[in-house]
């Protein structure tokens, strides 16, 4: 029974919770009114019963006064039978009488109407008694009261009888309700409670069909109209109604599907936009990071992983400064909290970065407003490895400063000895004005060589590019050998050619390689003391590959020389621009700038130079050349050919 009732309360719970707010107010409303109605109604059903009970009371005392005053002599005589017929005439000449009891001051009935057949002492009186009321005699006015009867309520009326001032006994009769006015009664209290049955069941009636009707398709709509603002666009409400609420619910179906089709079109257009801007953000050079309003990443493309030591960190929702190298992270807190609060547009940074590798960066942060160019919506960070930037403007300022500093000397020298021959020309013998114009003459030898030397250096490392052919190696030894051969023998040194027999032609630049030996072998004769010796060997040699190479042939040239030898610390330094060992051992002559423009031209050649020194004993510099292969250069110099012409 229990389990019963709380089923019931809450399948009741359930069915009130469905119904809106409006609806509950109307329901709560209309139970209120119809309570109202009710218990109008019922107040005036019970005025009209009481009005009709006074009635009723005012006419059985003034009956039984009328027939207490008529039967009071005849009772004094003790005519009972003159007071029977009275009483029976009394009797039948009006419906209202239920009876008519005479009874002495004992309650003993002395005469009943209608008559009663049971233990009749005699035609007139039988034997029976009735309660009277307490002090019955001593009342002015008859009593009067109700009791309930298989009949229905009978209006019980006492009168003492008097005759000239002696108590006869009591007179009672009995009054039946007035027919007119219980049926009215009645039909009053059936049409109240008709109408407050009515007035609720069009209540419930009309609830289940809000609920039903209206209710049910209102939520419907509602629950559809939330899971279409969350983004759900397969939607549908399948409710068969018409009218208004069908044709709202057509509306929202169709408004629906356009949606889903639009969404679908978008996705696919914002799919190919995110891919193309992420290809984009991942091929640029520069490492991009992309920070929402509370410095959490958003998107780091690789080259930022890779700047900053990120390639194997998980940045989803990472706070950027939490991640970033301390130095980084120092630099630049405060402008990011600036930035992100609008405070800041944009500040541009170069840091030194120590891990994973040494480099310089600049990091450039920029806020991300809204389309209304109003709000911050994300903070751009842009980092550019400017590492070579810097390094090369180092290098500039170095270059210019040491070409500055070797142009200085011998226009100094230049102008000091012109001068003094300017001033003091006469006074001078003929052999000093000959040595002050062959130091000038040396001096201006040596300025023009370091103003080739710097314009070779700077044709060397610009885009310049050089036609590569064949080149017979023994024709540029030989050339060599030529150009230095009186200065060695001046010297007192032994300079030769060590060529292996039938010796392939190489590829290469002619002029550039006989640059190279040029410069080569002038540092050899130049560190070589009398009696010494260099020379010049080219041979072919197999080339050690590297792994997945095949092995190849190279001619191997050599320029060995017997000379003081190169200290180990100065091995790394002496193709360094205008780097001079001559200043370790007190000598002047040199630019510094031909084992630079050596390395320059064999990195034009893809090889590189090598060096095997020993102090006091000499040096040899050594590099290796590609045997020319005619099908396969043609098409090299073609491509050659046409990067040259664009």
């Amino acid at each position: 029974m229990l389990a019963m009732f709380n089923n019931l309360r809450d399948l009741i719970r359930h069915w009130w919770m469905e119904f809106t707010l409006q609806t509950k107010l109307m329901g709560a409303a209309t139970l209120v009114v119809s309570l109202i109605v009710s218990g109008l109604t019922f107040w005036a059903v019970n005025t009209i019963q009481a009005d009709a009970r006074l009635n009723d009371t005012r006419f059985g005392r003034d009956l039984g006064l009328l027939l207490a005053a008529n039967i009071a002599p005849q009772l004094a005589e003790d005519d009972l039978t003159s007071v029977a017929r009275f009483s029976n005439r009394f009797y039948h000449s009006t419906s209202s009488l239920r009876y008519i009891l005479y009874a002495d001051d004992a309650g003993s009935v002395r005469l009943g109407i209608p008559f009663s057949e049971l233990e009749v002492q005699n035609s007139l009186t039988i034997a029976r008694r009735i309660n009277l009321p307490e002090d019955n005699r001593n009342r002015d006015l008859p009593l009067v009261r109700q009791h309930q009867t298989p009949e229905g309520i009978v209006t019980d009326v006492f009168v003492p009888i008097e005759h000239e001032g002696k108590f006869l006994g009591t007179l009672a009769i009995g009054i039946n309700p007035n027919p007119t006015v219980v049926a009215s009664s009645g039909l009053t209290r059936d049409v109240t409670i008709a109408v407050f049955v009515s007035i609720w069941v069009m209540v419930i009636l009309g609830a289940v069909f809000n609920a039903l009707q209206i209710t049910k398709p209102i939520k419907e709509l509602l629950s559809g109209v939330k899971n279409i603002a969350a983004g759900n666009f397969k939607q549908r409400i399948d409710l068969p109604l018409g009218g208004e609420l069908g044709q709202l619910i057509g509306s929202f179906n169709e408004m629906a599907e356009k949606l889903e089709i639009f969404e679908e079109q978008n996705i696919d257009e914002l799919t190919a936009e995110k891919a193309k801007l992420e290809t984009l953000v991942t091929t640029i050079a520069d490492g991009a990071v992309l920070i929402d309003n509370n410095l959490n990443i958003v998107l780091a493309n690789p080259n930022a992983r890779r700047f900053f030591g990120w390639d194997h960190l998980d940045l989803n929702a990472t706070n950027v400064l939490h991640v970033l190298p301390a130095s980084v992270s120092a630099e630049l807190t405060r402008p990011l909290y600036q930035v992100a609060a609008g405070k800041l547009d944009g500040e541009e940074f170069r840091i030194t970065l120590n891990h994973p590798a040494q480099r310089t960066v600049r990091i450039l942060i920029t806020n991300v407003l809204d389309p209304v160019k109003e709000n911050v919506r994300a903070i751009a960070m842009t980092v550019q490895d400017i590492t070579r930037e810097v390094e090369l403007n180092e290098a500039k300022s170095q270059f210019i400063s040491n070409v500055s500093h070797e142009l200085r000397t011998p226009l100094f020298n230049i102008k000091s000895f012109i001068e003094t021959l300017h001033e003091y020309g006469d006074e001078l013998t003929k052999e000093e004005r000959s040595e002050f114009l062959d130091t000038a003459n040396r001096e201006t030898d040596r300025l023009t060589r370091l103003v080739n030397d710097v314009l070779d250096l700077s044709k060397l490392e610009s885009s310049h590019t050089y036609l590569f052919d064949a080149v017979e190696l023994d024709r540029s030894i030989e050339q060599t050998l030529r150009t230095y051969q009186l200065n060695a023998r001046d010297k007192g040194i032994e300079i030769c050619q060590d060529i292996a027999p039938e010796l392939p032609s190489v590829l290469g630049n002619y002029d550039l390689i006989l640059q190279v030996l040029a410069n080569l072998v002038g540092n050899a004769l130049k560190f070589t003391k009398a009696d010494g010796k260099v020379t010049i060997r080219a041979h072919q040699v197999l080339q050690t590959p590297g792994e997945g190479d095949d092995i190849t042939s190279v001619v191997r040239v050599e320029v060995i020389d017997t000379g003081i030898g190169i200290d180990p610390e100065d091995r790394q330094a002496i193709f360094d621009r205008f780097f001079r060992v001559e200043n370790r051992v007190h000598t002047l002559e040199g630019t510094g700038l031909g084992l630079s423009i050596v390395q320059n031209i064999i990195e034009k050649h893809h090889s590189q130079v090598h060096i095997t020194s020993a102090v006091g004993v000499g040096t040899t510099f050594w590099f290796d050349l590609a045997i020319y292969q005619p099908q396969l250069q043609q098409i090299e110099m073609q491509f050659a050919g046409t990067d040259r012409d664009k």
